[in-house]
Order: C-alpha cells, then sequence, then structure tokens
C-alpha cells in the first residue's frame, strides 16, 4: 500500500560525498516522521538521523557535522547528504518512515524501504 523507494547508493572514495533520496509512494494522509538507518555486515541496524514533521532532526554522534537529512513534502521525499565519507559509513541505507492514513483512521502506521548500499573505499 504504501512504499519507499531509496536511490543513490554507491561506491565513493574515502573523503568524497553522496546523497541518498527516499520517496514514498501509495495511498497515506500525511507523513509524520522519516528517518535514515544504516547496518553494516555483523552489526545492527542503527539510526544515522531522523526528521519529524515539524523539522527537528536527530542525529548518531558518529555523522554529526558530516550528513544533512532534509525533507521535501511537495516531493514525499527524504535525502541524506553525506559528506566527508569514511570506510566505517559502509553499509545498507534503509529508509524509514512514520504515516497516517486517509480516512477515519487516527493511528501512526511504518514502513521501511529496501535499502541501498554506500560502499566507501579507503
Amino acid at each position: 500500500q504504501v512504499q519507499l523507494v531509496e536511490s543513490g547508493g554507491g561506491l565513493v572514495r574515502a573523503g568524497g560525498s553522496l546523497r541518498l533520496s527516499c520517496a514514498v509512494s501509495g495511498s497515506f494522509a500525511s507523513i509524520d516522521a522519516m528517518g535514515w538507518y544504516r547496518q553494516a555486515p555483523g552489526n545492527q541496524r542503527e539510526l544515522v538521523a531522523g526528521v519529524a514533521s515539524g523539522g527537528s532532526t536527530d542525529y548518531a554522534d558518529s555523522v554529526k557535522g558530516r550528513f544533512t537529512i532534509s525533507r521535501d513534502n511537495a516531493k514525499n521525499t527524504v535525502y541524506l547528504q553525506m559528506n566527508s565519507l569514511k570506510p566505517e559509513d559502509t553499509a545498507v541505507y534503509y529508509c524509514n518512515a512514520a504515516y497516517k492514513r486517509s480516512g477515519w483512521y487516527r493511528r501512526t502506521f511504518e514502513v521501511w524501504g529496501q535499502g541501498t548500499l554506500v560502499t566507501v573505499s579507503s
């Protein structure tokens, strides 16, 4: 019903930049919070950055000052600008969105993207 499509991953040298995009499609009334998570081989999935509907943001300590999360409500899209990339940033990055459905529904639903691979070489 509601799906997230991620793009922008790829291979980049250390110190380089990438911009991830995540577009929401399907039937929904509104998008609340959106965020980016990542999971490296052998590691748990961790929050990288999140943005609420009001614009407040939250970042993992490891990416503060290097990554920037933003959203375009008109396009139902969230972005993650990643600068000064390090090899330890290598992971599959997953988009997440909390949304509300049209009609009488009032609860918040959650959906995950399929993930996009980011590889940073030294």
